[in-house]
């Protein structure tokens, strides 16, 4: 099967602050993540259109979710990101396709609506220059 949905992903895990992973994708309602590559406009005065450069490579994450307190679950690795400055491994699969990346969790908001529900919105960026591959 080549065309696949977004359904069943095997795993979504990530390092709490002592470096054990922690699966979590029971807590993450949706994710987005990003692997863009900077550009380098070296477009001489001769032409009529851009000429580039490929430059780093880079890993973007943000896993939404709804508050989980269990034990080493969503909340307990979350929730030292404002006190701890330590570089947790992502670990995302789906359909036997893995992407793993080494991140900085930058912040660990929670929303509470009008109507109740308390989530997350936990972004993460590339922390050791790793650049971000398919396995």
């Amino acid at each position: 099967m080549a065309k696949e949905s977004g359904l069943g992903w095997t795993t979504c895990s990530v390092d709490d602050a002592g470096g054990t992973a922690r699966a979590i994708k029971n807590d993450i309602t949706n994710l987005q993540f990003a692997t863009p590559r900077g550009v380098q406009d070296i477009t001489g005065i001769d032409k009529s259109a851009y000429e580039r450069l490929l430059l780093l490579a880079d890993f973007s994450i943000t896993l939404n979710g709804v508050f989980n307190d269990a034990t080493n679950a969503s909340h307990d690795v979350f929730k030292t990101v404002p006190s701890t400055s330590v570089a947790r491994t992502v670990s995302l699969t789906v359909s036997g396709q893995s992407l793993n990346n080494e991140c900085l969790f930058t912040d660990y908001p929670l929303s509470r609506s009008d109507s109740g529900e308390l989530t997350f919105a936990v972004p993460g960026v590339l922390s050791d220059g790793t650049v971000p591959t398919w396995t």
